[in-house]
């Protein structure tokens, strides 16, 4: 035996007892555990595989020649020889093949444990617990798991006070700014915020019964103005004209054909939370890792109305 073959032998063994170490020393180690037990028979093969074709390729480095018939083509004065592949490359492209396809179909995680379905099952279980223990939850108590929710998961963005972490998301204080009204108005709307994937014109489709035309830049300016102001001010008459049909004349919506935009209600923000929603700052993500009683929370604590960032300090 030379020194290269026991070199091979010394490293495989190596390799293999580092494999087991951190394979079998973990919690669980391969016992009833399909996902390791395939880790440690791929790290396995691929230690001896590997040793063994590098033993034979450097061995006939040192010792072969090429012989056999040049091809035609050559690249950089390089000649490639018409020799057959070889018969252990063809064996292991093979097995890799029959392999994979009986992992996809009958190992994992199709027909076979999995720390990730035991996972996801153990998540539903959870949330079904949840779900029951929560059901009835309602008033203050609704509103106190909501700002649980909200600290949570939305003053990342949002902020602790919610008011947006200097424009980089809503203010949630206000119901909305006149700059995403004017988005809104000039690029529609289809992002379910009555939960059923209703959807807005953009400006194109805007027309305004007052003055028979289609809404100009002017209207625009002034009704964005008018429905960031709390729904006073100039541009009353192009509300009434233009968005009130769908949004209601106090514009606190109407059933199945516009969310509420005068202020915040449970209804629209559960949906935004279901569905996400794209204005003039960016995109908001649906939060769809949240259940039913937690958006509800969420969207309790929101339009119950957010605490000033004075009241935060005084507590």
């Amino acid at each position: 035996m030379n020194k290269l073959t026991l070199g091979g032998i010394i490293f495989a063994a190596l390799m293999l007892l580092l494999t087991y170490l951190s394979v079998g020393g973990s919690k669980g180690g391969l016992n009833d555990d399909i996902v390791n037990m395939l880790a440690a028979a791929g790290a396995v093969a691929l230690v001896i595989i590997t040793v063994f074709v590098v033993i034979k390729y450097v061995r006939q480095m040192q010792t072969d020649t090429a012989t056999g018939e040049l091809a035609e083509e050559s690249w950089d004065d390089i000649g490639e020889y018409k020799n057959p592949v070889p018969m252990g490359w063809a064996i292991m492209f093979m097995g890799t093949i029959i392999w994979g396809m009986w992992y996809f179909v009958a190992g994992y995680p199709v027909n076979a444990y999995s720390q990730i379905g035991e996972y996801n099952e153990d998540v539903k279980a959870h949330q079904d617990k949840f779900e029951k223990k929560y059901a009835d939850i309602k008033g203050n108590e609704l509103i106190k798991m909501g700002e649980s929710v909200f600290i949570a998961e939305c003053k990342v963005c949002h902020g602790v006070d919610g008011k947006g972490l200097d424009g980089k998301a809503a203010n949630l204080h206000e119901r909305i700014s006149a700059e995403n009204v004017k988005h809104v108005i000039e690029n529609g709307s289809a992002y379910g915020l009555l939960g059923e994937g209703s959807m807005m014109p953009n400006r194109d489709g805007l027309f305004n019964a007052n003055t028979n035309a289609n809404i100009t830049d002017a209207e625009i300016e002034a009704v964005s103005n008018y429905v960031a102001n709390g729904m006073q001010g100039e541009g009353a008459d192009v509300f009434a004209g233009t968005c009130a049909m769908c949004h209601g004349a106090d514009g606190k919506g109407v059933e199945y054909m516009g969310p509420n935009i005068a202020v915040f209600d449970s209804a629209l923000v559960v949906n935004v939370l279901a569905h996400g929603k794209k204005g003039a700052i960016g995109a908001m993500p649906s939060f769809a890792r949240l259940n039913e009683k937690q958006r509800e929370a969420a969207a309790a604590y929101i339009s119950a109305g957010l605490p000033d960032t004075d009241d935060l300090e005084g507590e």
